[in-house]
């Protein structure tokens, strides 16, 4: 094994890393789109479906949150089997059993079965982020954190990207057999997750020590590398005991800043359908799902440009911040262009572009400071926290909207939640000293790297 300062020169270090992004990354982008597609297309399913089976507004959106909570119970359990089992085989299991859920969604009769059904699938999908947040850091370097993350996480205004015109093209063409189209939508978009989970045990591998597509030497070198990284996140922050790294305040600090973010993303990817459809009296479904899709394409491009950025900067607390405050402006605005469809939809993609572009930065902070069987249990905890804002915000949203009879209330309440969370992230010590001693180990890396080329040349 080679020490830690025997890292290879800039241009060797960017050959393994391409190597892992070609590799290991589209794979993983393909199946968090089958994961996003499954438990939002729930939405562009009510197009049809709320009506065939008597459903509410508010009952609709406690049904679009109960997912968040079969997650929200089982997603620590899952990380930390995920370190047992292997990664390979867990995300397979994982694939497997939501695309089985998700087709038997497809075959529910009341609410009752519904709320069941959307709970389970919940469960069945826990651990799939955060298992895979876990997987990356076995690959990258933390000055590729933000970038990454941003790719694989570019698969979810890509999901709804296809999602839209889809799950709109099924609703309005698919009636095989007799069987309501609605009903089709989840089938049809369940089984390729199954398919994908079969497909995950002979695509995946557990480590770089065992990808056949890495050299022994470039394997001992990232291995090598992202153990010292480790090593001095432990020398500056300490080991990290198990409830701090499942409760305690950063978890906790993160976790509420993460949730202001999901209850922001639910809401628009559960209801956006909703809203689209009430601006426009003689919209198709097909329509509305091709309107929908246009701010989740300008949100794919424009996060992973923010994320790169974050990274060139090492600076990670107001890449989050500001977007968050974008964000709650464009909903406030919202109540402003409520008879206008293309003036929501400019605002429609503002808020959207902002939301997604938090995500590359954000998942940088937790890796400043965890490592090992703790960041197993605290991206899973801050994950799982924060995904209850997956039911708080629907569940908010559809009971204001019934109440009220207007769907403004429930966006300003999620505009001063992210307010809220802005001034947070921006505020941290500890993301403070945590960007700082990563900006110094950055720059000795970089110092070394360029000292070894010196000596080649």
């Amino acid at each position: 094994m080679s020490s830690d300062l025997d890292q290879p020169p800039g241009a060797y270090r960017d050959t393994v890393i391409r190597k892992i992004k070609i590799r290991v990354l589209p794979f993983l982008v393909v199946l968090y789109i089958m994961a996003f597609i499954d438990r939002a297309n729930v939405g562009y399913a009510a197009l049809e479906m709320n009506a065939d089976l008597g459903i509410t507004k508010a009952q609709f959106g406690l049904i679009a949150g109960l997912f968040s909570i079969g997650y929200f119970l089982f997603e620590v359990p899952s990380n930390m089997l995920m370190r047992k089992v292997g990664a390979r085989k867990w995300i397979a299991r994982i694939l497997f059993s939501w695309g089985a859920v998700a087709v038997a969604t497809g075959f529910v009769h009341d609410f009752t079965q519904l709320a069941i059904a959307r709970t389970v699938l919940g469960i069945a999908e826990a651990g799939f982020f955060p298992c895979v947040l876990l997987y990356l850091t076995l690959w990258f370097p933390e000055r590729e954190r933000a970038r990454v993350v941003a790719q694989f996480m570019i698969a979810l205004p890509v999901a709804t990207l296809i999602a839209g015109p889809l799950s709109g093209m099924i609703l309005d063409h698919v009636h095989w057999f007799g069987v309501s189209s609605w009903r089709w939508v989840f089938i049809l978009e369940g089984i390729p997750a199954v398919l994908l989970g079969i497909v995950t045990l002979f695509v995946l591998v557990d480590g770089p020590h065992k990808a056949k597509w890495l050299t022994r030497e470039e394997a001992d070198w990232l291995t090598d590398t992202i153990e010292a990284e480790n090593r001095a996140k432990l020398a500056h922050h300490g080991k990290v005991s198990f409830l701090r790294s499942l409760a305690g305040i950063r978890t906790l600090s993160l976790s509420f800043i993460y949730y202001s973010k999901s209850v922001a993303i639910y809401v628009l990817a559960f209801f956006t359908p909703s809203i689209i459809s009430g601006l426009g009296d003689r919209l198709s479904n097909t329509a509305v799902g091709f309107i929908t899709a246009i701010p989740y394409a300008a949100a794919a491009i424009f996060m992973v440009w923010w994320a790169r950025h974050s990274d060139r900067g090492g600076e990670r607390r107001w890449h989050v911040g500001i977007p968050l405050l974008v964000a709650s402006a464009g909903l406030v605005s919202m109540v402003f262009v409520q008879d206008s469809l293309w003036f929501s939809v400019v605002l429609l993609v503002v808020i959207t572009v902002a939301v997604y572009a938090t995500y590359g930065p954000f998942w940088a902070l937790p890796s400043l400071f965890l490592t090992g069987p703790a960041a197993a249990v605290g991206l899973a905890s801050i994950n799982s926290l924060a995904n209850l804002g997956g039911f708080v915000g629907p569940f908010g949203f559809g009971a204001l909207e019934t109440a009220t009879g207007s769907i403004y209330w429930g966006l300003t309440a999620v505009s001063i939640t992210l307010v809220i969370a802005a001034g947070l992230v921006t505020r941290l010590r500890f993301v403070r000293e945590a960007e700082a001693n990563a900006r110094a180990l950055a720059n000795a890396e970089l110092s070394e790297a360029n000292k070894q080329v010196e000596e080649v040349s």
